[in-house]
């Protein structure tokens, strides 16, 4: 079999190096444009289980590198001298120039021909390679033979905003150290850390609004570095900035939807770019570099075999690791947002940005600085809150939460889930076992579904209503029932628009009803589903007046029923959320136009419903943060509409997103609408609810403990275990708060004892695994001095 490879970077020499090693009968071929000696960039970051990984790939090449590492454990945060401490994180970093030299050498060794100062024409190399077997194309982000063919791989490219630059220093550090430093003219980040007795990397990055006002773009190479070694004095103690071809650049984000084409493979950058913030890039090239040279072993010849099951293996992990990248970019690309954060929760956010390093993980890596983190909380929390929780102190997630005259008893809801199980709007036996259930689960506050404000307003036959007093006497009694509970309950008002008069989703979602429709109505005349939906009634200003009557009149129902909260649905596409998104909303009058026009009428609802809502009850509105598609809501829309909301009485922000429009195309993850709730809390200024893939407790005190938002609600954990939150607390040993027991009921007070001892079992042995889990360190030990 006979392989060329496109690209002698790290990728492409150590596919050559293991696949020639175990094939010495195939023949390898490299072409590489630059000088062997050529480098750009100064160090390179290996995790500890990447270094593992290379370790059972090639021995050989692993003991010839383990004695050039620096090796740390920790990662400090300087932000303006400002030092935090993060322990329990192993990395080795080493030279890119060595790196390359020795997989040069080893791909020598085994007989891989190596060709430097080589340029292979894009248009040409097909025919140039006819012979080839297989062509893996691993020349990097700007790589022209990937472009050549850019339609047929399914090329996409992002540039994101941020300016960086590649340079060194001879300054040493012991630890990989994040220095953030703000000048007058805004905020700057180097990334920073040894990677050789004499050298060091910093990776420097600001913003555009920052690079723009300090003149960069008239600056030459060498006057960039002496600006930066000024910002950047007091942490280089007299070294300077080191220059190698450290021109301003913006990182851009590329994706592939195909890896092969012909006889074609895509290795490394050329397939996928992975933000250096998280360390990924050589790290993901190396890693798929084992991968296809696992597929070539196992297909020897089979070029199409190959080319399927290395990119079955690799696509999920290399799909996961570029979101986890991209949240991390977006931490810098937000720099001033975080800038005032306090000390150790400005921290916690930089470490757990990405989304992969939790509450619990910090715990494990560096308990004293979780200490830190969660002393912090409180003596903020008690600053702004007057209350002191005492030796009680609880992990952040059971911290209480006060809206107006209400004290929710921790930070967990359960968030509004359609049950559909309705007749003419009324609860039944159903919905009271529904929402009792979880409120004796512990749940701190419970979200009624969607509720109805007339007969018209429903989505489907099967929603639950706040019309008539049949209905307002079911939802008496349930709010009664609730507070025999220590939760809370929140009543949610909407009105279904042009979403409305269909079916219940086990006959088919969204679909109109095959007969006993009602009108619906929109802001727009623009139908849900082209060709299917009934085509929306455009609102008038008559029946605007109608519709905000029946809000006002279902929230004096909610309110004599004695709701805790209430809700106003401004999301998903329906009645009052067609109005904010401009891919629904084309009105020519002043209830159409920018995000200000667009809110009005949402504005003038929720206006009328806070006057006759009570004083002392708090009030929220749901908003979908982001369309997904093109065209729709803007962050800076979501800015306007939410401090709108905000002047206009709103004391919390339920941050959702999408169900705009049909052709919509969210990014799903954990945690996946987060950063809206995190934006609006520090951008508006007013605090949020975090929703979207939260299933985790550690994940909820992490999004607590960061800033990032105020109240997190689980819809299908709740569905899946009732009692969430109290298996949660018995996870975290939380017993009493500011002196009160977690309230457990009488009935299930034999329950108590077994779950917190079950609890302290399944944490001591996670402890040990997490020991036993941890790379042995010995082979960087020496390197490490």
């Amino acid at each position: 079999m006979k392989i060329t490879v496109i690209g002698g970077g790290p990728g492409g020499l150590y596919f050559s190096l293991l696949t020639k090693k175990r094939m010495p009968e195939c023949e390898i071929e490299v072409f590489e444009q630059n000088r062997a000696d050529d480098t750009f960039g100064f160090g390179v970051v290996f995790s500890d289980e990447t270094m593992d990984e290379f370790l059972n790939a090639d021995p050989e090449s692993y003991d010839l590198l383990q004695g050039h590492l620096a090796y740390w454990t920790d990662i400090v945060v300087d932000r303006e001298g400002e030092r935090s401490t993060i322990g329990g994180n192993g990395f080795a970093g080493c030279s890119r120039q060595l790196l390359l030299t020795l997989l040069q050498d080893r791909c020598r060794a085994v007989g891989v021909k190596l060709h430097f100062e080589t340029t292979i024409d894009p248009d040409t190399f097909e025919e140039r390679f006819a012979d080839s077997d297989l062509i893996v194309i691993g020349n990097g982000i700007g790589s022209p033979m990937r472009d050549r063919f850019a339609e047929e791989f399914g090329v996409t490219r992002q540039d994101r905003p941020n300016y960086f630059t590649w340079m060194g220093s001879t300054k040493p550090l012991d630890a990989f150290t994040f220095f953030f430093r703000e000048t007058e003219h805004g905020h700057f980040c180097a990334h920073s850390y040894q990677y050789n007795e004499e050298r060091s990397t910093w990776v420097i990055e600001t913003t555009p609004e920052t690079w723009e006002a300090t003149g960069f773009a008239e600056m030459s190479e060498e006057e960039s570095a002496r600006y930066l070694e000024r910002v950047f004095a007091d942490c280089l103690d007299n070294h300077g900035l080191i220059t190698n071809r450290s021109i301003w650049r913006n990182f851009p984000v590329i994706a592939c939807e195909k890896w092969s084409h012909g006889k074609m493979v895509l290795l490394g950058d050329a397939k996928a770019t992975a933000h250096w913030s998280i360390g990924s890039g050589t790290k993901l090239a190396m890693e798929c570099a084992i991968a296809l040279s696992d597929q070539v072993v196992a297909h020897p010849g089979d070029v199409p075999a190959i080319q399927q099951a290395y990119e079955k293996e690799r696509r999920t992990p290399v799909e996961i690791t570029q979101h986890n990248a991209a949240v991390s970019l977006r931490w810098f690309e937000d720099m001033a947002m975080h800038w005032e954060k306090p000390r150790f929760q400005f921290a916690f956010s930089l470490m757990s940005r990405a989304k992969s390093v939790t509450w619990d993980n910090v715990g494990l890596r560096d308990a004293k600085f979780l200490e830190d983190v969660e002393h912090e909380f409180y003596e903020v929390y008690a600053a702004q809150t007057g209350r002191d929780l005492g030796p009680d102190r609880p992990t952040p997630m059971f911290s209480p939460l006060d809206l107006r005259g209400l004290t929710l008893p921790n930070r967990v809801a359960m968030a509004p889930m359609a049950q559909y199980s309705s007749e003419d709007g009324r609860l039944n036996d159903w919905h009271h076992t529904h929402y009792m259930a979880r409120a004796l689960g512990g749940t701190g506050l419970i979200f009624t579904e969607m509720t109805c404000t007339s007969p018209n307003a429903r989505i489907t036959p099967g929603c639950t209503g706040l019309w008539n007093d049949e209905q307002e006497a079911d939802f008496t009694r349930l709010v009664s029932n609730i507070h025999r509970t220590p939760a809370r309950i929140a009543l949610q008002l909407g009105h279904a628009g042009r979403k409305g008069s269909t079916n219940v989703p086990d006959k088919g979602m969204d679909m109109p009803l095959e007969h006993g429709n009602w009108p619906i109505v929109s802001a727009s005349p623009i139908p849900y589903i082209e060709g299917v939906s009934s085509v929306p009634g455009e609102l008038s200003r008559e029946q605007m007046d109608q519709v905000k009557a029946d809000f006002v009149a279902a929230t004096e129902r909610g309110a004599r029923a004695g709701f805790d909260m209430l809700e106003l649905h401004c999301a998903h596409g329906y009645l009052l959320a067609s109005f904010l998104s401009p891919l629904t909303n084309e009105r020519s009058d002043e209830y159409g136009g920018d995000a200000r026009a667009r809110a009005r009428y949402p504005l003038e609802v929720f206006r009328a419903m806070r006057e006759v809502w009570p004083e002392d009850r708090p009030m929220s509105v749901r908003l979908s943060a982001s369309d997904w598609a093109p065209g729709g809501l803007t962050l800076d829309d979501l800015a306007i509409i939410a401090g709108l909301f905000k002047d206009a009485g709103v004391d919390i922000i339920h941050c959702s997103s999408g169900e705009t429009v049909r052709w919509q195309k969210p990014v799903f993850g954990r945690m996946w609408q987060t950063p809206f709730a995190e934006f609006v809390r520090n951008e508006v200024g007013i605090p949020t609810i975090a929703v979207g893939d939260i299933s985790l407790p550690e994940q909820v005190n992490t999004i607590i403990a960061a800033g990032r938002a105020d109240l997190c609600a689980l819809a299908r954990p709740h569905l899946n275990d009732p009692f969430w939150t109290r298996h949660a607390a018995g996870h975290y040993g939380v017993r009493k708060v500011a002196g009160q027991p977690l309230g457990w009921p009488e009935q299930l007070r034999s329950g108590e004892y077994q779950l917190y001892r079950e609890a302290e079992k399944a944490n001591e042995k996670a402890r040990e695994l997490a020991l036993k889990a941890r790379p042995e360190r010995r082979h960087y030990q020496q390197s490490a001095g």
